[in-house]
């Protein structure tokens, strides 16, 4: 949880400052070369030009030293700690002293080894552009983290198990934390005159046979039981109901037997947590995914932006109304988003949808029809080709939505799903899945539900090539198409 993602934040900022003190290397010699240059004369250039290279290349031989020695002092003045939850003068601080303990430990083996030809220069600037590099960066980390949670971003919403003393300190101990980015929308008890009470400013909203319907009507990221042993017998239930929707669930007690979800421990403020997460995949392996959503998106749109052009104008050249059909789907979690799509009907046909639900092809929630009289002929084109989803390109960019990844459903259909199904809510939704690649339209929704399941229970970066590749010829020779 929490633990997880200082730990990716920790070995995204290792990699930055690796990169920071190679650049201050650069910079410094070339700052000391220059130097050189203006005060020294020599009726050689060409002479001074193989000793500038000479030299840098004894320099670059330092450098694994010098990349070694800093890592050492970083991780040993505590810039890879909790540094969220320190003053900016206090990561300004540890870096001083990092400053100070790199200028003794690479004094000594400059003394020890005989390093004569590196110039105090050098030494000095690479130190002051390192330590200035550093602050600047941790000035850009610590004020983009503290500007994303008061836009209210990278939040969690966390339904809380439990009332007792236990549950206070944890609530107390979120309420301390900000940076955590985790918000308690309210607790659960199993003694229904607790009902409506409040503990520190959250409010009990409902009992252990509610969290269903509770996960089923709120956006819930996580649920989080800390209760006494006495309950162990009460909340095998609840667990397993989490389990069913693809709710992330983490518990501070005993392990239970759970049938698809994997266990994994974490801790809080001390607090040791035992969770259970039907979705799989590491933190790192998830910001992989969303980097390439993203690079891919931007390449997409740049280079679709004369097709979108073009079908822009077509649409609107052909029937009246928007080119871009907007509709609310339900995305990660139950969230709600606006997903963009060409439009391929007349304008208004959602009102029409009612009369043709007894033609509906589709067993189960979804509609699908062949030969819809909503559609426009252009319309079929689009289709066929699966053109009219490039507008999803944005929704990926935005994040809403990701290449790979089950079909965003309409809130409506959700609203009907039964419980099992609701799973395929635990993950982001995508542009294609394992259904695109298997037929499309000529599967069933239960079998739908399932390939989408069948893909989240076996996720893996290695996966979503696969289906990406499966997917150019499925599109191209229209495989399913409708």
């Amino acid at each position: 949880m929490i633990k997880e993602k200082e730990q990716l934040l920790r070995r995204l900022l290792k990699l930055v400052d690796i990169f920071v003190v190679f650049v201050s290397f650069l910079l410094a010699f070339l700052i000391r070369d220059n130097i050189h240059t203006i005060y020294a004369f020599d009726f050689f250039p060409q002479r001074q030009v193989m000793d500038d290279l000479v030299g840098f290349s004894r320099y670059l031989n330092m450098l694994p030293v010098i990349l070694f020695i800093w890592w050492m002092a970083l991780n040993s003045c505590g810039l890879y700690g909790s540094f969220r939850k320190k003053s900016f003068f206090e990561i300004v601080w540890s870096i001083a002293k990092s400053v100070f303990f790199v200028m003794v430990v690479f004094g000594a083996i400059a003394f020890i080894f005989k390093l004569a030809f590196i110039s105090r220069s050098f030494i000095v600037m690479s130190l002051f552009i390192t330590s200035l590099l550093l602050i600047l960066e941790r000035w850009v980390v610590v004020s983009f983290l503290r500007f994303l949670r008061k836009k209210g971003y990278n939040h969690k919403d966390i339904l809380l198990v439990g009332t007792g003393p236990r549950a206070e300190d944890f609530i107390k101990l979120v309420q301390r934390h900000d940076e955590w980015g985790l918000r308690i929308i309210g607790l659960i008890d199993a003694e229904k005159e607790r009902l409506g009470n409040s503990v520190y400013g959250k409010k009990v909203i409902g009992l252990l046979e509610d969290i269903p319907t509770i996960l089923s009507k709120k956006v819930i990221d996580e649920v989080i039981f800390i209760v006494p042993r006495k309950w162990l017998s009460l909340i095998e239930d609840s667990l397993l109901a989490c389990e069913t929707q693809g709710v992330k669930t983490t518990i501070a007690v005993d392990f239970f037997n759970m049938k698809i979800a994997q266990s994994m421990s974490s801790e809080i403020g001390g607090i040791p947590l035992l969770g259970f997460q039907t979705t799989v995949g590491e933190e790192w392996q998830l910001l992989l995914k969303r980097l390439f959503d993203i690079i891919s998106s931007v390449i997409g749109i740049i280079m679709a932006l004369p097709l979108f052009i073009a079908i822009t104008v077509i649409i609107k050249w052909l029937s009246p109304g928007q080119a871009i059909f907007k509709q609310v789907r339900s995305g990660l979690n139950g969230r709600e988003f606006v997903m963009y799509k060409f439009r391929t009907m007349v304008n208004g046909a959602e009102k029409e949808k009612e009369g043709l639900d007894p033609l509906n092809e589709m067993h189960g929630l979804a509609f699908k029809m062949r030969s819809d009289p909503r559609v426009t002929k252009f319309g079929n084109f689009l289709r066929r080709t699966s053109l009219d989803e490039l507008p999803q390109l944005f929704n990926i960019l935005k994040g809403d939505m990701s290449l790979v990844g089950p079909r965003p459903p309409i809130p409506s259909e959700v609203d009907k799903y039964r419980v099992w199904q609701r799973r395929r809510l635990s993950m982001k939704p995508g542009l294609t899945c394992l259904w695109q690649t298997n037929g499309r339209n000529n599967v069933d929704f239960e079998k739908w539900i399932k390939m989408d399941l069948e893909y989240i229970d076996n996720w893996s970066l290695g996966l979503d090539f696969k289906i990406l590749l499966k997917t150019i010829p499925a599109v191209l020779f229209s495989v399913g198409a409708r």
